[in-house]
């Protein structure tokens, strides 16, 4: 095919839909053979059910918004396409390139063949469309705005919380002594430092995944194995541990300065002390997990 007409072809897909499918013979044309004076970002995925694939279906719905916000862009040129090549539809293509994983994106440029820097960084940024339109700006000098379509839930949530509140202030208002209550006011602090601490605001910029199933053994990493980046199940789990630390110092607090009998002062204290060892060596064997070379260690870690 000319370029021309391979343009042509490409641009009346992507008016139908800003994504394109392609199989092994398309993708050999258009995105392999010369010439072209287009870059293509293709999506390597595997989105068939029978895959159990959870993690291409979120990255597939990235792609998306990011192709969308693309080719309805007032920015909208020829100078680079969208395209995605599914492991059921193409999989002589997975094995050209020597694919094993999925999903995986990478850039081939407009001229030459890909670099190390065109295949995405998944593991360490993410797969959120604004993670990857940056790294688009970086490889094709093309800057795309995402433009996500609105969603509702997090407004009508903070409604509900709210018409809680006011429900509660409301039925209290003859005694509004509750809302000097330090016990409340402490635990929903120690929520909130908890969240922050084990990364809640990392996974809301980054977008990682919730886990990585491994292909070819279908083992399931919770833990990245990488000290730049993480899993939402990792921090689910560091949540956790950081909750068990507090709550054994809290009962050594208690056993130390409340008036009850001795005795259960000392099964308070021997409990605390059970859950900082347990949980603060296990929070431990994760850093060590992740930092590799850590020399020290702690009982079970």
């Amino acid at each position: 095919m000319v370029l021309s007409e391979k343009v042509s072809q490409l641009m009346e897909w992507t008016n139908k839909r800003p994504v394109i499918r392609m199989n092994g013979d398309k993708f050999r044309r258009l995105v392999k053979a010369p010439p072209r004076n287009y870059s293509v970002i293709v999506m390597f995925t595997a989105l068939q059910l029978h895959r159990q694939c959870v993690v291409c279906k979120q990255a597939d719905e990235e792609f998306q918004i990011l192709a969308n916000s693309w080719r309805y862009s007032s920015a909208f040129t020829n100078r680079i396409f969208f395209a995605m090549v599914d492991f059921d539809e193409g999989s002589d293509v997975f094995q050209m390139l020597n694919m094993n994983s999925a999903p995986t994106f990478i850039n081939f440029p407009a001229k030459g063949k890909p670099k190390r820097g065109d295949t995405y960084e998944l593991q360490v940024r993410g797969f959120s469309a604004e993670q990857i339109a940056r790294w688009i700006a970086d490889r094709t000098d093309v800057n795309i705005r995402v433009i996500r379509p609105p969603n509702y839930a997090g407004p009508l949530m903070l409604g509900l919380l709210l018409a809680v509140i006011g429900g509660l202030v409301y039925l209290r208002r003859s005694n509004m002594e509750f809302l000097f209550n330090k016990t409340g006011w402490a635990f929903a602090a120690l929520c909130f430092v908890l969240a922050m601490t084990s990364g809640q605001m990392w996974n809301h910029i980054r977008g990682p995944p919730y886990a990585h199933k491994n292909p070819h053994t279908g083992h399931v990493n919770y833990i990245h194995g990488s000290s730049q980046a993480q899993f939402v199940a990792e921090t689910h789990i560091v949540l956790l541990f950081n909750g068990g630390v507090t709550l054994g110092m809290v009962l050594l607090c208690e056993a130390a300065t409340s008036d009850m009998d001795i005795g259960k002062r000392k099964i308070m204290c021997v409990a605390g002390i059970g859950l900082v060892v347990l949980f603060f060596s296990w929070m431990l064997s994760i850093f060590r997990s992740k930092y590799h070379g850590y020399p020290y260690s702690f009982l079970m870690s």
